[in-house]
């Protein structure tokens, strides 16, 4: 039997050292040992194939040491367990809640009475347990709720990094990431329901229309329709999907909005890379309305004239003109009467432009390019606007300098929000004004109607 000599060497080299190292005691490196073994006692062994399968257990051995855990001093750092003598939660929010309430506000974008209200309805879904190998702090363990709350509200306030964060609250910021989406989550799943939800019957549409025609003097509308991008990191194994056409990943958040700056319906989540139409087209609110499935109020005169006009939405350029969409006329060669229906319809669809713009003032993470995956994105944008419909519900006259005024002659006094980094538009494919004859024939009436002594108003010669 021929010994091929340069195969014993190597082999009997390391033989000895394999067969004696109990960190080699497994099925499967027993395995190529004894087959290497083999090999060399059948005279079938040459230098290729023992250096490959030497090879191939010292690559075992290497990925088993890299995945061996290091020996875990302490599941908590020092730091963190001080969080009851310094945190910013248990020393300095507990204490201007009581001695300075506009801190508290500020810190918390929230008033006392419905902070403890969230956080009291909420509890039972992010309430957390002790186990018997942790300590309280650690993630995964026993957290306070109301500090889970504070953490995740000052997140949506200020869009601030999970890394900044842990050093105020004292957590560290994988438990940060855990709270913020368990307490999104927990809001979502309590308020959804009661917050953010299309009228279901004809005189819930009518009061949405008569919140309109009071403060907006513009018949039969249902609701102001718009859409922004909210950035954020390239997803994992996107490619373009979400890389939009301002140069930017991004999802997009659409939304009908009422005369009272609330939102109705909206739609999270749809990839930046998406043009208006496309999203408009493809989204449960346009097929309903084109279905006749939304339980709309029956067509009815305006106020003073005789002819049925059908309830709508109203939108700009961006979208198509149907009996159920009312836009602006293009902007090319406008009469008088078109350029007067034109600010009619433009004064009441500032409202969804108000909403977007008080919502990303009153929660800066909008702003930001936020760093998590689409889902909690999504996740994170749904539960801002359902806290911008709480707030708006309870306290309508808080930061009312926020949104846009007018002044005696109904000249329009930019809000606050103006003035601040706002989320950016979707694209506007700005076209013709294609429609519709019924659609076309329908705005050509309420142009007309409103250049009528019915349904004028006093100042809007002076408007256009």
């Amino acid at each position: 039997m021929a010994i091929n000599i340069g195969a014993s060497f190597i082999w009997g080299s390391f033989a000895d050292l394999f067969f004696n190292d109990a960190d080699m005691n497994r099925a499967p490196d027993m395995q190529l040992l004894a087959h290497a073994n083999m090999l060399v006692h059948q005279g079938q062994a040459n230098v290729i194939n023992m250096h490959g399968l030497l090879i191939q257990i010292l690559n075992r051995r290497r990925r088993r040491r890299r995945r061996r855990p290091a020996n875990r001093v302490a599941w908590v750092k020092p730091w963190v367990e001080e969080r009851p003598r310094f945190g910013l939660y248990e020393n300095l929010l507990l204490d201007v809640e009581v001695t300075d309430l506009p801190v508290f506000k500020n810190f918390t974008r929230f008033e006392p009475d419905l902070f403890n209200e969230i956080l009291v309805r909420i509890t039972p879904r992010i309430q957390r347990t002790r186990n018997n190998y942790r300590l309280p702090g650690s993630r995964g363990a026993e957290l306070n709720p109301g500090l889970m709350l504070a953490v995740t509200m000052r997140y949506l306030a200020t869009g601030t990094s999970y890394s900044d964060l842990q050093y105020g609250f004292r957590m560290c910021k994988s438990s940060i990431s855990e709270v913020v989406r368990e307490v999104c989550q927990a809001i979502q799943n309590e308020y959804w329901d009661e917050t953010i939800q299309l009228p279901a019957t004809p005189d819930e549409w009518l009061a949405v229309a008569e919140g309109f025609k009071t403060r907006w003097n513009f018949h039969h509308t249902l609701g102001a329709l718009d859409g922004k991008h909210v950035a954020l990191i390239k997803p994992r194994g996107a490619i373009s999907e979400y890389y939009n056409y301002k140069k930017f990943h991004s999802i997009i958040l659409m939304a009908l909005v009422d005369a009272n700056y609330q939102f109705l319906w909206l739609n999270i989540g749809t990839e930046g890379a998406a043009g208006d139409a496309q999203i408009w087209n493809g989204c449960d609110l346009k097929r309903r309305l084109s279905n006749n499935t939304m339980n709309l109020p029956p067509p009815e005169p305006l106020p003073g004239d005789v002819t049925d006009i059908p309830y709508f939405i109203i939108g700009d350029d961006a979208f198509a003109l149907e009996e159920y969409m009312q836009k602006p006329y293009s902007q090319r060669a406008l009469s008088r009467e078109e350029r007067i229906f034109n600010y009619r319809l433009s004064r009441a669809r500032r409202v969804v432009e108000n909403a977007f713009g008080v919502l990303a003032m009153r929660f800066r993470v909008l702003t930001t390019t936020m760093r998590q995956s689409p889902e909690v994105v999504n996740l994170i944008v749904t539960v801002c606007c359902i806290l911008h419909n709480i707030i708006r519900e309870r306290y309508p006259n808080i930061n009312i300098q926020l949104y846009d005024i007018e002044d005696q002659n109904h000249n329009a006094i930019p809000g606050a929000w103006r003035a601040g980094i706002q989320m950016h538009d979707i694209n506007r494919n700005i076209g013709g004004n294609t429609g519709k004859k019924r659609a076309k024939a329908q705005r050509d009436l309420l142009k007309l109607y409103y250049n009528s002594p019915a349904g004028s108003v006093p100042w809007q010669e002076d408007m256009i």
